[in-house]
């Protein structure tokens, strides 16, 4: 029993504190995605909040390391937490529609586009440019933070997002 509290307390007592992207935003992209679910929203919608939570997890790992290992070790952690979170998501949350167009090709021509992935890639680009939108509105506000700016942001652009892309789709 010694031992365990001196190892929980070590472990505990040793974190560092790192100036990563927010857990919390992490957490509630996921809780979000999974309540999505539940609820029977479209799978573009959750496609949203699977893309912002692949990316924010990566970049939490990536500010988490303190060794560079390899160049452009922190995108490269991004894209890699992106494929093997989305990816293995698709099948079962596959939401392919058409794309006809008319002009292209003598009697036109029809793309299939995944939804689902596309609608990932944008709730990564909004995670991704969600703490440059803070830092400006820090500025604006003359250096004063709003409490907890960067998560109400986030998951406001988040929930922005993803209630146009469920009207849409």
């Amino acid at each position: 029993m010694k031992k365990r509290w001196s190892l929980a307390a070590s472990l505990i007592l040793g974190t560092q504190v790192v100036s990563a992207h927010c857990p919390l935003c992490t957490i509630g992209a996921a809780a979000a995605a999974g309540g999505a679910t539940a609820l029977g929203v479209s799978h573009a919608a959750i496609g949203v909040f699977i893309g912002a939570f692949a990316v924010s997890m990566g970049w939490w790992f990536g500010n988490a390391l303190q060794k560079r290992y390899i160049p452009y070790q922190k995108p490269a952690l991004i894209v890699l937490s992106f494929v093997t979170t989305v990816l293995p998501m698709k099948p079962f949350l596959a939401d392919n529609r058409p794309l006809y167009l008319s002009w292209l090709g003598t009697y036109g021509t029809t793309f299939s586009l995944d939804v689902f992935l596309i609608c990932a890639l944008l709730g990564g680009l909004v995670v991704t440019v969600t703490p440059s939108m803070s830092r400006k509105i820090t500025a604006w506000r003359d250096g004063k933070l709003i409490p907890y700016q960067g998560l109400l942001l986030t998951m406001g652009l988040l929930l922005v997002v993803g209630t146009v892309v469920q009207l849409v789709a």
